[in-house]
């Protein structure tokens, strides 16, 4: 496998199977273009296991490491590597991705193919993105994943659907072209766009404080940070359940992993003296919008405002520039992903039964669908951050590395852990437990095998790392040591 261009299989196989769906043209073959669609987000999860049983925790280098020129007068290349910190979203983007399919094969009628479509193609992309070495090659998938999202929204959202695509694209775009600034004065620098490069070059303190407030406005609204949050749960209550689960699994990674990329090593002289404004962010989001998720209604939008919170952490855990802060943000990131998933997908279930995501329209669905309440059980449970599933993890590692900060953080940080229990627990009350609250409720079915084993699936994830996280964390101990070196040594000229 070593002659193998893994890291270009892990972009163009979805992509390809992607066009291969969209062939398939009308609704007339959607069986097979969602069969085709399933043998390509197979497929595309298939190529990316030798990321993992090849890799080398023994190094902070690169990895499975392709360079070919591209744009050879800007010196721009098509350049891919991972390290222990982009590997493992490789590997989580190309599960969600037969996740997704698997959920929508029912409950998408129309313009079948161009859904699953959609997805694969952003599958690729989103890899790109995890794999890119380049700075343009960077922005251009950066860029281009925006495109198959908005589409998702804007055609098979709900009734305001055009207002949330328009919002999402506004709001994300805005922040993209301070980063395209970001990497163009980085390149006029260095007369390179090698993003390695950069995590060497020294800035002067004033072009580092630019570019990380560039960055910053550029990543925050992708995670989303508190103030820039209000497009996410318009976005998520007007996406289809896909959508959902893909906006939260993976796009919200992508202004965080952007941190790591970009804004520590290329500015770490910068990062330290905003870190005092990074950490305020980030309490505000953990505090705040738990508060915010606890007075909420609609299930959709209750969870998305729990996103928000969960990122909260993965900014704090960042900014306390430690290891075990780090690790634990980075853990948290893959812990969400299945976390945030399976809720938006147990949300998906009912909606497609009950057409409401309004708690009151619930009430006592434990008597009708018992193996369903109990699946949503785990995942509330993670969601809260119950010991031994996913949620715990991330959540108690970034804690210690709070407490060890400052007590003070540390303890508004760990008010998550009550808020958290309080809005997600009071949900699954009103929905599952009690009598049967009216006869929608009362007709309904328990879930049918396809819903069975993509809940399980999600619930092997979320048990599994909880219960054995070494291996994610070990991948990830070298990768993180060296960007905290880059971060501790400053690069002013």
């Amino acid at each position: 496998m070593s002659g193998l261009p893994i890291l270009s299989l892990t972009i163009w196989v979805p992509i390809f199977a992607g066009f291969l769906v969209l062939f398939t043209g009308s609704d007339r073959n959607s069986p097979l273009a969602r069969a085709l669609a399933l043998l390509g987000a197979l497929a595309g999860l298939l190529v990316t296991l030798p990321l993992y049983t090849g890799f080398d925790t023994a190094t902070s280098a690169m990895q499975f490491v392709e360079l070919s020129p591209w744009i050879e007068r800007f010196d721009v290349n098509y350049h891919l590597g991972v390290d222990g910190i982009s590997m493992l979203f490789v590997i989580l983007n190309s599960f969600i991705t037969v996740i997704v399919v698997l959920a929508g094969w029912k409950v998408i009628e129309s313009k079948v193919a161009q859904y699953d479509a959609c997805f694969l193609i952003m599958s690729g992309l989103l890899n790109g993105i995890f794999t890119a070495l380049d700075g343009m090659l960077f922005y251009v998938f950066f860029e281009a994943s925006l495109i198959p999202l908005y589409l998702i929204i804007g055609i098979w959202g709900g009734p305001r659907r055009v207002y949330a695509a328009f919002k999402f694209f506004l709001f994300t775009l805005m922040g993209s072209l301070l980063f395209l600034v970001s990497l163009i004065y980085l390149y006029l620098e260095s007369g390179s766009f090698a993003i390695l490069d950069w995590h060497q070059m020294p800035l002067p303190m004033a072009a580092q404080q630019w570019i990380f407030l560039a960055l910053l406005v550029a990543f925050a609204v992708k995670v989303p940070m508190w103030p820039v949050h209000t497009w996410l749960p318009d976005a998520h209550v007007e996406a289809p359940t896909g959508g959902s689960i893909v906006l939260a699994a993976i796009a919200l990674k992508l202004g965080a992993y952007g941190f790591v990329r970009f804004s520590l090593p290329i500015a770490p002289d910068a990062s330290h003296e905003f870190s005092g404004l990074i950490l305020g962010l980030s309490l505000i989001a953990v505090v705040y919008i738990g508060f915010v998720a606890l007075a909420q209604e609609d299930m959709k939008k209750l969870v998305a405002y729990s996103s928000i919170a969960h990122m909260g952490f993965v900014t704090l855990g960042f900014f306390l520039f430690s290891p075990l802060g780090m690790e634990g943000a980075l853990v948290q990131m893959i812990s969400h992903g299945f976390v945030a998933g399976a809720m938006f997908y147990c949300i998906g279930v009912m909606y497609d039964r009950v057409h409401s995501r309004q708690i009151a329209d619930y009430g006592g669905v434990v008597n009708t669908m018992p193996k369903f309440a109990a699946f949503f059980m785990l995942f509330a449970m993670a969601n809260a951050g119950l010991p031994a599933t996913s949620g715990f993890v991330g959540e108690f590692m970034v804690i210690m590395a709070s407490v060890r900060f400052s007590l003070l953080v540390g303890f508004v940080a760990a008010s998550t852990l009550i808020l958290g229990a309080a809005y997600t627990l009071w949900m699954y009350k009103r929905v599952i437990f009690g009598a049967v609250g009216n006869h929608h409720v009362a007709g309904l079915s328990d879930v049918s095998a396809r819903e069975f084993l993509v809940l399980a699936l999600l619930a092997f994830g979320t048990l599994g790392m909880g219960l054995y996280p070494q291996p994610f964390t070990e991948i990830m101990h070298s990768s993180v040591d060296e960007l905290l070196r880059h971060v501790s040594v400053s690069k002013i000229q």
